[in-house]
């Protein structure tokens, strides 16, 4: 007799748990700082490796460009980010604000911002920065499908990858999957935020999607939200719509892009982006 499907899969994530401490140690590691989403993942993502983050929708483009700058963050450890961007994603979804990166969590001190021409450019300096093994992570964000970005762009920029040891994270809006090399494949969504004490703003939020996972793990599905204070995500799940608190969820309306005040500095300590060169 054949086992059962939810058999395989349960059987698929011990072993993927079970080899993965065996493949890679500790510090080849970073994780999500969620047991939930961490566990199945044997204890979190590859720190030398690139992984690949599709908005679900283009309306989802800063769902997924935010969700990859908090695993960044999670990456980098304090250390210098670098986001390779092209123009054309200013265009169509707006440009970086550093007032709303130090809301997110981010010191713009520590992030060098790259804007360049076409996706061959963006590869091009993406895999030039890679190549530093003194940066935390990299970012690259091209736009739409490009023809550049195939496996064998994909395969040279993940050796790049594993032998700087420098966390890449492939932001892909208005893209489809394409065969490649990445570590892991996320698929990510916009959640409405839960509403915080006085009605504030609540943590941003995502639904995301595992994809594909290099060691086998099977696609899992997670809703999330990212704790900037602490820089970690929080579980984002309801049980029949109830909360973990207690109280029902309702959805903040909220005037446009805007975020929670961090804690323990005020708004006006965002320094804006200084051009250089």
């Amino acid at each position: 007799m054949s086992a059962a499907p939810e058999t395989v899969r349960a059987l698929r994530l011990k072993l993927a748990a079970l080899e993965r401490p065996a493949a890679f140690g500790a510090s080849d590691l970073f994780s999500f700082g969620l047991p939930a989403v961490d566990e199945p993942l044997g204890g979190g993502l590859e720190r030398a490796a690139v992984h690949e983050v599709f908005a679900r929708a283009p309306v989802d483009a800063a769902a997924a460009a935010g969700f990859a700058l908090a695993l960044a963050l999670r990456a980098a450890g304090g250390g210098k980010i670098v986001w390779v961007r092209q123009d054309f994603a200013d265009l169509e979804a707006g440009r970086l604000d550093a007032s709303g990166l130090v809301e997110f969590g981010l010191d713009p001190g520590h992030l060098v911002l790259v804007r360049v021409r076409d996706a061959a450019d963006v590869l091009r300096a993406g895999a030039e920065a890679v190549r530093c093994a003194a940066l935390g992570a990299v970012l690259i964000e091209p736009w739409g499908d490009a023809k550049v970005l195939d496996l064998s762009a994909s395969r040279r920029l993940s050796l790049t990858a594993a032998a700087s040891r420098v966390t890449t994270l492939m932001v892909r809006i208005a893209a489809a999957p394409v065969a490649s090399a990445a570590s892991t494949r996320w698929s990510v969504g916009a959640l409405a935020s839960r509403p915080l004490e006085a009605n504030a703003p609540g943590f941003p939020a995502f639904a995301i999607s595992l994809l594909r996972h290099r060691a086998g793990v099977p696609p899992r599905q997670w809703r999330v939200e990212w704790d900037r204070d602490r820089s970690h995500f929080k579980d984002g799940t309801f049980q029949d719509g109830i909360g973990r608190d207690g109280n029902r969820p309702v959805a903040a309306p909220l005037p446009g892009r805007l975020a929670a005040v961090p804690a323990g500095r005020p708004v006006e300590a965002a320094q804006p982006f200084r051009r250089a060169g």
